[in-house]
């Protein structure tokens, strides 16, 4: 054998030996080398960490966010979310809705009535032996329903082109209110009992009107008729005859 065949066959088993020994020490006995996870595989598998990644922690849907700040014993706060509102920790949230129940019917109060006039009463005049030149007038409800009687009586006598003025210490404590088939009274005090009065005459008739507008009544007098002078004055009206009379 030649030099150069021998040179020949120790390279070919040169070749062998370093070719054995690479699938030897890297090999996997499949041909693929495994070098573990990817970095993709690793960074997909790795868990979130909010907190670290300075996110914010999702919520459940319909819970919303609350903050608020706690100034004081009482803090306030506003609440958002898809839920209708909820109340927050240390703030006052949403309700969800107010009702305002109390207050619509407001205070029970009376219901006021009708006033008393010439066309649902009955009047009459009356001439008393006490005291001294007194009236009377009585007016009685002829109506189906309740009146109130107010203010004092609008008293014209005979042709005169003012009425008489009131006494105030009279005024009643409340409305005189008249059922049906009750009276009101009034006293009407027609001259001065010591003849210090002035300006007298006889009237004949009389017309009466009531504080509220509406019709008058004309109650008859006696036939001789009254004398009046400027001491005129009467009473409010009153739901005691004994009151009327008083003054």
């Amino acid at each position: 054998m030649s030099a150069r065949t021998a040179r020949t066959r120790l390279l070919a088993a040169s070749t062998i030996a370093l070719t054995a020994f690479a699938l030897t020490a890297c090999g996997t006995g499949s041909g693929v080398r495994d070098e573990g996870p990817s970095a993709a595989a690793r960074s997909s598998a790795r868990p979130s960490d909010p907190a670290a990644d300075g996110g914010a922690t999702a919520k459940p849907a319909g819970t919303g966010t609350t903050t608020g700040s706690t100034n004081g014993s009482k803090g306030t706060g506003t609440t958002t979310g898809s839920s209708g509102g909820s109340t927050g920790k240390n703030g006052a949230g949403s309700t969800g809705g107010s009702g305002d129940s109390a207050g619509k019917t407001g205070a029970g109060t009376g219901t006021r009535n009708v006033a008393c006039d010439g066309a649902t009463t009955r009047t009459s005049a009356t001439v008393v032996s006490r005291p001294l030149n007194h009236l009377l007038l009585t007016v009685t409800n002829t109506g189906a329903k309740n009146c109130d009687l107010t203010g004092y009586p609008i008293a014209r006598f005979g042709e005169a082109q003012s009425v008489p003025p009131v006494a105030e210490e009279t005024h009643p404590q409340a409305v005189v209110t008249l059922a049906p088939g009750e009276s009101g009274y009034a006293g009407v005090l027609l001259s001065a009992a010591d003849g210090s009065g002035g300006n007298g005459y006889t009237a004949r008739t009389l017309e009466i009107g009531f504080a509220a507008e509406g019709r008058t009544a004309r109650p008859a007098l006696p036939a001789k008729g009254v004398y009046v002078d400027d001491k005129l004055t009467v009473t409010y009206w009153q739901q005691g005859l004994d009151d009327a009379l008083a003054y």
